[in-house]
């Protein structure tokens, strides 16, 4: 993913110029003649939770674009001058309003051909009450065989869940790394 080319520097407000930094770096990079600052374009990490409540886990019908209306773990973008962990309880309490204990982590998902590493955590639901917030129309409770796995809004997602259902059925979970291309 290619996203918008930064056009001014961020310290000092000169117009940057594209090149090769003087410090050994080997790409094109966005440097500020005026203050010599180096602007980097790196991966957001979008962190969140795999909720259970029993042999259910709680999903998040998205309320906002991309792909209003499908299923989702509560999840979102990290925040500067928060941990993982605290982004991804964050992210379930704005979205789902449940009431949760972290669990451990559970999955990393690299997704470079849009910029993005999500990173998914397990949680222990204290309640099936959920109070959801403006980004998701409805928080719901499944059990494995009753996901609409057709309607799973991005494949993070859907191959997290698959990776936790199957964890859950051997007894035991793993950490899980791996790559959507």
């Amino acid at each position: 993913m290619q996203r918008s080319p930064v056009k001014h520097c961020r310290n000092c407000g000169s117009t940057v110029r594209y090149r090769i930094p003087d410090d050994g770096d080997t790409k094109q990079r966005a440097v500020c003649p005026s203050c010599q600052t180096v602007h980097y374009d790196n991966p957001l990490n979008v962190v969140g939770t795999i909720p259970c409540w029993g042999d259910q886990v709680l999903l998040c019908k998205r309320n906002i674009e991309p792909r209003w209306g499908k299923w989702t773990l509560p999840a979102g973008f990290m925040e500067l001058q928060e941990t993982v962990s605290e982004g991804a309880a964050r992210e379930t309490l704005e979205e789902s309003g449940a009431q949760f204990e972290m669990g451990d982590f559970f999955s990393m998902v690299n997704v470079a051909r849009v910029g993005q590493v999500h990173l998914f955590y397990r949680a222990q639901l204290l309640s099936s009450t959920f109070e959801p917030g403006f980004e998701t129309i409805e928080a719901r409770l499944f059990k494995e065989d009753e996901i609409p796995w057709d309607e799973i809004a991005f494949r993070t997602v859907g191959e997290t869940l698959k990776r936790y259902f199957s964890d859950r059925r051997a007894g035991h979970f793993s950490i899980h790394v791996f790559d959507i291309t």
